[in-house]
């Protein structure tokens, strides 16, 4: 699970990691909006990035789900906010890591996923979050090779912790600590 080096096309810079992050959970009656990512680091995330220059983690995450999915935030609640030790593709400066800031919200508008950002979007139920985070546990227990993995990835690992924490998925302390280490 080593995150790649190169985010950005050949002729772009690689920005430096800010360790600031927001996730946005945008939830709907069918259940959460997941999509694999579309670059490393390989996985089923829901909407989330950098702060960056974005001013606010509110503003990021009204930002960062337009950009990845073309949806308009109408209601926006701050859920959780915590250190992970989680890599990232851009340069590290310092520890590895972000100060996530989570956020439960609804959006309106045509969900006009970002190619460069994402792939198969869709609303994932708490049993399919369950079964993608049950598939990361095994990749980080060995049990699935790496082609496997990049083709048909479980839940990105920083959002194991994240959706645990949670209480929308229900991994044992073994499983995250395994996952965790595997990256």
């Amino acid at each position: 699970m080593n995150p790649s080096t190169r985010p950005h096309g050949p002729d772009e810079p690689v920005p430096s990691c800010d360790h600031t992050s927001v996730g946005v959970l945008v939830r709907s009656p069918r259940g959460l909006l997941m999509f694999q990512r579309a670059r490393p680091p390989w996985g089923i995330a829901p909407v989330a990035g950098h702060i960056d220059n974005h001013g606010s983690p509110e503003q990021a995450a009204v930002t960062e789900t337009r950009e990845e999915v073309g949806l308009h935030i109408t209601r926006l609640q701050l859920v959780h906010t915590q250190w992970r030790p989680n890599p990232c593709r851009r340069t590290p400066r310092g520890p590895v890591g972000h100060q996530w800031s989570v956020f439960d919200a609804e959006a309106s508008g045509t969900l006009q996923p970002s190619p460069r950002e994402t792939r198969s979007p869709r609303w994932m139920t708490t049993g399919a979050l369950q079964q993608a985070a049950q598939r990361t546990a095994a990749y980080a227990a060995g049990e699935l090779r790496r082609e496997d993995w990049e083709q048909a990835p479980g839940l990105e690992p920083v959002w194991c912790g994240l959706l645990s924490t949670l209480e929308l998925i229900d991994l044992g302390q073994a499983d995250l600590a395994r996952i965790e280490s595997a990256r």
